[in-house]
């Protein structure tokens, strides 16, 4: 069967792992990608091991697990079920990577696959690895973890060079210790060093092309990225993750009808697995899309169709954050600054995301001329940023910082300080520049350069103007504001 053969196929989706059996009886394939992880447990299971591990490369954690307990059921001395039982618990590239609720279990998983053991060195040397970044141990934080794990990776594809599989972990175990705050992309590079030539070989392999994409997700590499971005979904169209993916790429070169074609079709994929997480991330993308094209009044339907959605878990962060960032992108790009200056944070949400909500009142205010009212959040956003600081998280800390400056400038403007203003979101904009966004946003809800374009013309600087959004345009291509702001700039338009 062809490739173009087995997606359309693949495009049939499937909710649960019970549906997925009844469609496999009657014979309509489930399209992954080809996989390949030779494990010495029962023969019967080695192809239920591969797609289990086809899942797990492509972020369907959920029913990775339910996989890889079927197999442990059918054959309990399986060292590897338990090794994939606790692997689905490291998300190497979300935020946390670890995340502590379900930390106990995936490290029982992995100490009993560690007691079972496995006949083959290979499959040893993986649990090993997975053991140190779950060993116990009440000081050890989640970075010593992942980069213990890296280093344990590389020993792991150092004695296996020929095993895809030894290869294409260690990149991704190099992707989890990225740090935001290194504008070379040096890790990123190293990753993609290791991926590329495997892509080359496996095309059809999910993992691969999947975190290529990840380690392209910069402006510095997004077009090193595309080629995987145009394979990725057509390699797995049965996971939902795998549709949204490449429109990471795509947001980073602009390229918009393809991002909304990318998220449509995971978002239908993510309700149709029940996938609330993968949904309103899909969502988030589309309307940031929608946006650049100028078509509100489709972001618009998708903000409705969000608020109607029922018992969303708001300590989800990716569902937290989307669930507040979407209607403020919408009244910010929309410049309806009386609509921002409406917005309450959600309840339940993480102090970085209650920071977004309380950004979005402050521009409101400062935008429509209260500036004394902005400051007073201002002061929030502050608190917030101390917060995070105090609580070791330095990157939100950040961009809370980059917030309340964004909205300090403002509220200087609207006060009659134009001085201050620009130096407050000059400063605002140089700190932003200076991390990468994390794969949860698609960008900024408003990118500082690209305000300060707004302030410059706003204030008679056509010029000045015109080159702050022509930065603002290398960092985020095709930005409809920026696009727009430039052009007036040009043509001397405040």
């Amino acid at each position: 069967m062809s490739r173009w053969s087995r997606t359309l196929y693949g495009l049939i989706f499937v909710a649960s792992s019970a549906l997925a059996d009844e469609v496999h009886q009657h014979g309509v394939p489930e399209t992954l990608g080809d996989v390949s992880f030779p494990i010495s447990c029962d023969p019967a299971e080695q192809q239920p091991f591969n797609r289990a591990v086809a899942l797990l490369h492509s972020f369907a954690y959920t029913e990775a697990e339910r996989a890889f307990q079927q197999i442990a059921q059918k054959d309990p001395h399986c060292a590897m079920a338990y090794w994939g039982m606790a692997m689905v618990h490291f998300h190497p590239v979300w935020s946390p990577s670890l995340p502590p609720e379900a930390f106990g279990q995936a490290q029982r998983n992995m100490a009993r696959a560690a007691r079972l053991g496995a006949t083959s060195d290979r499959e040893a040397d993986f649990i090993r690895a997975g053991g140190v970044l779950f060993q116990a141990g009440q000081g050890i934080s989640i970075s010593q973890r992942t980069e213990a794990y890296e280093r344990a990776m590389a020993q792991v594809a150092g004695k296996n060079p020929s095993d895809t599989e030894s290869q294409v972990f260690y990149a991704l175990a190099m992707l989890s210790n990225v740090s935001p705050t290194d504008k070379t992309h040096a890790k990123q590079k190293q990753a993609i060093a290791v991926l590329e030539p495997l892509f080359r070989a496996h095309p059809d392999h999910p993992g691969l092309a999947h975190y290529l994409i990840h380690a392209c997700d910069s402006q510095e590499l997004a077009q090193q990225g595309l080629p995987a971005a145009r394979a990725y979904a057509k390699i797995a169209p049965s996971a939902p993750h795998a549709l949204h993916m490449p429109s990471h790429i795509f947001t980073r070169l602009g390229l918009w009808d393809d991002s909304i074609q990318s998220n449509l079709a995971s978002k239908q994929s993510a309700h149709a697995h029940g996938d609330a997480m993968g949904e309103l991330h899909a969502m988030d993308y589309l309307v940031y899309a929608y946006l650049q094209e100028g078509k509100d009044g489709q972001a618009q339907l998708v903000v409705e169709e969000m608020k109607g959605m029922r018992s969303l878990d708001m300590n989800e962060f990716a569902i937290a954050y989307a669930a507040t960032a979407m209607p403020i992108r919408l009244a910010v790009e929309s410049g309806r600054w009386s609509d921002a200056a409406k917005v309450e944070a959600l309840a339940n949400v993480s102090p970085s995301i209650q920071a977004i909500a309380i950004w979005s009142k402050g521009m409101g205010l400062a935008r429509t001329d209260r500036a004394g009212e902005a400051r007073e959040e201002v002061a929030r956003l502050r608190r917030i940023e101390k917060q995070l600081r105090d609580s070791g998280d330095d990157y939100w800390a950040v961009q809370t910082a980059v917030l309340a400056d964004e909205v300090s400038a403002w509220s200087s403007q609207a006060s009659g300080n134009a001085d201050q203003a620009r130096l407050l979101l000059q400063a605002a904009a140089d700190r932003e520049d200076s991390l990468e966004k994390r794969p949860v946003t698609p960008g900024p809800i408003l990118p500082a350069r690209e305000q300060l374009g707004d302030l410059l013309s706003l204030q008679g600087h056509p010029e000045a103007a015109s080159d702050a959004y022509g930065a603002a345009l290398i960092q985020a291509p095709g930005r409809r504001g920026a696009l727009l702001g430039k052009a007036r700039a040009d043509q001397g338009v405040h």
